[in-house]
């Protein structure tokens, strides 16, 4: 039969193998997996981590086989794991983002781990097994996104990872699963049946379960097929006048996916991934970063940061509404506020966990800065996270004008965080649950995933 789009897909998942891994796609996709580990973990401290959880503790009863981050001795059936776990990466929106938009760990990582405890002791997925299912997740969600230029920018409609994290979970689990290719294409199909979330749910706690439902339908819906479930065996294809994922974009040209060789380059090859200093929207990182530099401007021309001198904070940003809010009530709002991270950045010298508690977003100070906040729009900084910028002006009482720019913030994908800086932030995050010993054991785990015999151990 000729191939199809979908058929290409589903062809990919099923042949892939450890050896199409180049040692570029091995370290990058380690750094994501430690990075996911330890954003769920400290993520499991968080108000809308417990809601979830309990909230699948009280209402399914399962074979409970699955590990819960950060709590030990808590296990669930594999796919409400896979659920918990996601909504813990994603609860302080301080998961990884690629290009185009979308986190893409957090939607595929969970459902892994999970399915890793769920099969038999015979069947255990060892290390490499994991990594390479992990790719696979991670390659076809960015391989979805590049069939519309709609997804190159910042989202307006579904939020990203509903809509391929999916998708990638799925395929994810279809590997580790060891499908074959026709389930594989059926998996794909049936989460696409399960797929998407709208984008005005972002800054609210139910953000969090786009990438909790991501994992977890994903998850069900390789299962599904592995059950014999069927779906739609063009799910992926543009076909005139019936929908299928072209549904989630307004532009959308599918391509086939080539068989994998030693040559196949995968996307993490070329694209490496952005990691979060701090729990916010990526677009926070470059305000951020921008309001240091002024305030360092700001110290040397003052000798001390004197909010009282300042009579108007200009920021220049692009359009982009969900996260244009200039006075935030909530940490979730706070979180996606160019106004409130600038703000911060320029009160504390840092934005950190600290900075999106209560009492931090209701300072009087804050406010008094949040007042003063005026914003533009220049033509040149559009909604795009691989070409926008962030500036950020003090116009003084005094007349003269500080200003601060940022066009690619330190742990962007031009500009990767170091090894040191990313083990940093892991063992400041694990902190929060685990003893130094258990988060050095997960440090040398992972960076040896490839010798790890069995996966369910991680």
């Amino acid at each position: 039969p000729e191939e199809t789009v979908t058929s290409s897909f589903a062809s990919f998942i099923h042949a892939v193998q450890p050896e199409h891994l180049s040692k570029t796609v091995r370290h990058r996709s380690k750094r994501m997996i430690l990075d996911s580990i330890g954003v769920g973990l400290v993520g499991s401290t968080t108000p809308v981590f417990h809601i979830a959880l309990q909230y699948c503790r009280e209402l399914y009863s399962s074979v409970a086989v699955s590990s819960v981050y950060g709590k030990p001795g808590v296990k669930l059936s594999p796919t409400l794991a896979a659920f918990t776990n996601g909504v813990a990466t994603h609860s302080m929106d301080f998961d990884d983002t690629w290009h185009p938009a979308t986190h893409p760990s957090g939607a595929v990582l969970p459902a892994l781990l999970a399915a890793s405890q769920m099969l038999p002791p015979s069947t255990k997925p060892n290390g490499m097994e994991l990594l390479l299912a992990f790719n696979v997740g991670l390659e076809v969600q960015g391989r979805l996104m590049h069939f519309s230029t709609e997804a190159h920018d910042i989202p307006k409609r579904f939020h990203p990872p509903s809509v391929v994290g999916t998708m990638g979970s799925a395929a994810a689990t279809a590997k580790l699963l060891s499908l074959s290719t026709a389930q594989c294409a059926h998996a794909l199909g049936i989460a696409a049946s399960l797929a998407g979330a709208p984008m005005a749910n972002a800054a609210t706690q139910a953000k969090p379960l786009h990438i909790g439902n991501a994992t977890r339908l994903g998850f069900e819906a390789a299962l599904l097929a592995a059950r014999g479930m069927e779906a739609n065996p063009l799910i992926l294809d543009d076909i005139p006048g019936c929908s299928g994922f072209s549904a989630f974009y307004s532009i959308y040209q599918p391509k086939p996916l080539s068989t994998p060789s030693d040559h196949h380059e995968f996307l993490l090859e070329k694209q490496d991934i952005a990691f979060k200093r701090f729990p916010a929207h990526l677009g926070m990182h470059w305000v951020v970063d921008a309001a240091l530099s002024v305030r360092n401007l700001f110290i040397n021309y003052a000798g001390s940061f004197s909010p009282s001198l300042i009579r108007t904070i200009v920021l220049k940003i692009p359009v982009s509404k969900y996260i244009n809010r200039p006075f935030p009530s909530s940490e979730h709002q706070a979180r996606h506020s160019f106004q409130f991270n600038a703000c911060a950045a320029l009160l504390d010298g840092e934005v950190g966990l600290s900075s999106f508690t209560e009492s931090s977003i209701h300072r009087p100070e804050l406010r008094e800065l949040l007042d003063k906040v005026v914003v533009e729009h220049p033509e040149d900084n559009v909604a795009n996270f691989d070409k926008m910028y962030g500036e950020v002006a003090l116009i003084l009482h005094s007349g003269d004008v500080l200003t601060g720019k940022c066009d690619t913030f330190y742990g962007h994908w031009r500009k990767p965080l170091s090894k040191e800086s990313l083990l940093k932030k892991f063992r400041s995050n694990a902190s929060h649950v685990l003893p130094e010993e258990k988060i050095e054991t997960i440090i040398t785990m992972v960076d040896n995933l490839e010798n790890l015999p069995d996966s369910s151990q991680l």
